[in-house]
This record gives C-alpha cells, sequence and structure tokens, in this order.
C-alpha cells in the first residue's frame, strides 16, 4: 500500500510503498476513506521542537483524523465485521491506570496516540485497536466522519465536565477560530446559546466562523476583545469562554471578558509558561477553569454522532479541501496557508482541490 512515512528524524516526508498491516487479536484493519490534517501533522512534517521531542520511533506513518471501512479483524474481536463504516478515537489507553479504572481514559497514565505513537493513517489502510473504533452514525458523510475525532475536541470543550448546560441561553466568546474553533462555533450555536462571539485575526477563518453561526466577529487586532466584549455584555461578560488558540495573550484577556462565575475551557496549547491576574480575574469571580483535552471515552462521541447524524451541527463550511495521497505536499501547504477549513488526504486519486459546494476562498 501506499503511505506517507517520516523517513528520518528531520523536515520532510515521502509517499512509499510498504506492506499493508495485519491486525492483531484485538485490533481491525481500516481501509482509509479519508484522513484530516491537523497542527500535530503539521509539526511532524515541519520537524519543530516538539515533534523531536514527542516522536520516539521513525520511519513510520503519521496522521490520525481518520474514518474508514473495516476490512479485516483479529481473532478476538466478535463486535466489529468486514464492512462496517468506523472513526478512529486516536487516544489509545492502557485500560490499567487509575484513571482509565476511573471512568477517564481519554487522560490515561500511560496514553498513546495514533500516528504519534504508533503507525498512523495517511495511508490506505491503518489498523486501529478495535475498543478505539467508533461506527459512524447513519446520516453522516464519509468525509464528515473523517473529522469526528477534531470535532469531537469542539464538542468536549464545549459540553466540558457539567454538560453544557450553562450555554444555553448565554453569552460564549470562542477565542481562536481555526477548524476547531470553527467546529466550536457551530456547536454552541446548537446548545442554544443567545449570543456567539468569534474572536479571530484571520479574516478567512472570521467568515468561516460566520457560516459556522457566529453572531459577533472580532479582531483582536484591530479592537480590544476585551472591551468589545464587555461593551456587547452590557459590562457583564460572557457566561462561557472557549479558547482554542493558545497564545498567551489571549488566555489572559478571556479570564477578563468572563463573567463572575463564569466558565472558561482551555484547548488550544500554548508555546510557554501563562502569566494570569488569578485575584480579580479567577479567584474572586469565582471563575472556572477547565483544560480539555481530546475527548471523552466515550461519551464525547455519542455526543458528537447525535449532533451530526441529527442535522443539529452542518460541519461542511469547515471541510474545504480534499486532495489524493499523491498531492500531499499540496495538502499540507494548503493547511498552513490559513486560508482553508480542514483538508482531508483520500487514497482515491481522484480526489483533488477544493471540496464540491463549499467556500474556499
Amino acid at each position: 500500500m501506499r503511505a506517507l512515512r517520516k523517513i528520518a528524524r528531520g523536515p520532510g516526508a515521502e509517499l512509499v510503498e510498504v506492506p499493508i498491516p495485519e491486525p492483531g487479536d484485538d485490533e481491525v484493519l481500516v481501509r482509509v476513506h479519508g484522513a484530516s490534517i491537523c497542527g500535530t501533522d503539521l509539526h511532524m512534517l515541519d520537524w519543530n521542537e516538539w515533534a523531536d521531542r514527542r516522536v520516539r520511533d521513525v520511519p513510520m506513518t503519521f496522521g490520525h483524523e481518520v474514518a474508514g471501512a473495516v476490512h479485516a479483524v483479529g481473532d478476538e474481536v466478535h463486535h466489529l465485521h468486514p464492512g462496517a463504516f468506523v472513526a478512529a478515537e486516536t487516544h489509545i489507553a492502557c485500560g490499567h491506570c487509575t484513571t482509565c479504572q476511573t471512568g477517564r481514559a481519554h487522560i490515561c497514565e500511560n496514553l498513546r496516540i495514533l500516528g504519534v505513537d504508533t503507525e498512523g493513517a495517511f495511508a490506505e489502510y491503518v489498523v486501529l485497536p478495535a475498543q478505539n473504533a467508533w461506527v459512524v452514525g447513519e446520516g453522516i458523510d464519509p468525509d464528515v466522519a473523517s473529522i469526528m475525532e477534531p470535532f469531537g475536541n469542539a464538542v468536549h470543550a464545549a459540553f466540558g465536565t457539567g454538560g453544557g448546560e450553562d450555554i444555553a441561553t448565554n453569552s460564549v466568546a470562542v477565542i481562536g477560530c481555526g477548524p476547531i474553533g470553527m467546529f466550536a462555533v457551530g456547536v454552541v450555536r446548537a446548545l442554544g446559546a443567545f449570543e456567539v462571539i468569534a474572536i479571530e485575526p484571520n479574516g478567512y477563518r472570521r467568515g468561516k466562523a460566520s457560516e459556522m453561526g457566529a453572531d459577533v466577529l472580532l479582531d483582536p487586532t484591530e479592537v480590544d476583545p476585551v472591551a468589545a466584549v464587555l461593551e456587547q455584555t452590557k459590562g457583564v461578560g460572557v457566561e462561557v469562554v472557549l479558547e482554542m488558540s493558545g497564545n498567551e495573550r489571549a488566555i489572559d484577556q478571556g479570564t477578563r471578558m468572563l463573567a463572575r462565575g463564569g466558565r472558561m475551557s482551555l484547548l488550544g496549547l500554548p508555546d510557554a509558561s501563562v502569566t494570569l491576574d488569578l485575584n480579580d480575574q479567577v479567584i474572586f469571580k469565582e471563575a472556572r477553569l477547565q483544560g480539555i483535552t481530546g475527548r471523552e471515552m466515550f461519551r464525547t462521541w455519542q455526543q458528537t454522532t447525535t449532533l451530526l447524524s441529527t442535522g443539529r451541527v452542518d460541519v461542511t463550511p469547515v471541510i474545504t479541501h480534499r486532495f489524493g495521497l499523491d498531492r500531499w505536499q499540496e495538502a499540507f501547504d494548503t493547511t498552513a496557508s490559513g486560508r482553508s477549513g480542514k483538508v482531508i488526504l483520500a487514497p482515491d486519486p481522484e480526489a483533488t482541490g477544493h471540496t464540491t459546494g463549499h467556500t474556499t476562498g
């Protein structure tokens, strides 16, 4: 099969022929329909400091946001059969640490990530642990299924651990409208937010946030977002902030635009330590700051399936490009351009350029 692989520790990748892998006893072999590109994949392609520190084994196939049809199953797999269409939960948990045994497998102490710690999905076939293969619900397009994993990040951030009850009828700010931020706008709109404020310096991404249902669009390079949010909410602030940027200044601003007693979900990853005014902006406000990683296994997947299969959230505006594997460099360049949403790599050589019927700018 063809696979896009990191051949050596350093920038670049190569599309090469490798043997089709065989599933172990508790694994499934999936024929890939599509695998979308995320920031982690860009880091691995460029081989930045994070990749050099984090990735242990090379050569390897990378890529992790994937959906496809089960092609073969291991001897101990009885709940899945060839032909089932599945999306991958990419957090591979050990199942025996304290967090796993108390129902929090997504923060497993021995966590491995598909396409980072194991062979990944930028290929014609990928092997998954059977327990990580989520059967895609009816009414979900195959391309949409391939972005269920990052969409799940937005769902988890929106719901938090409180079930998302603080979103309905309230004002919400989404800081950072890359693809997951775009998804988050659609999710909080579906959950009944009174007003959705999107904060993003990139004009293309602000446009996408508008397509996903944002009421107010703020460019933080043109206006003070804290002052603008406070003015928009008559001095109260927003009840929920979803911080997707990881920008140090934006994180601080998120605490300052948060209403008293509000909740801030932190998904974006800062490059360094962040300084916050804990006294006035967190403690005296009784603000709740919650770190968000991945998806709850598997409550978030059920929430994700419901939102997508019922049409409550239409993510198609965010899926902007689809390329065949042989055009992988163009696909990565498009992802890094700042003028795309989700870019899907597909083994199908006919997959080229923009997706049909979506605005790509």
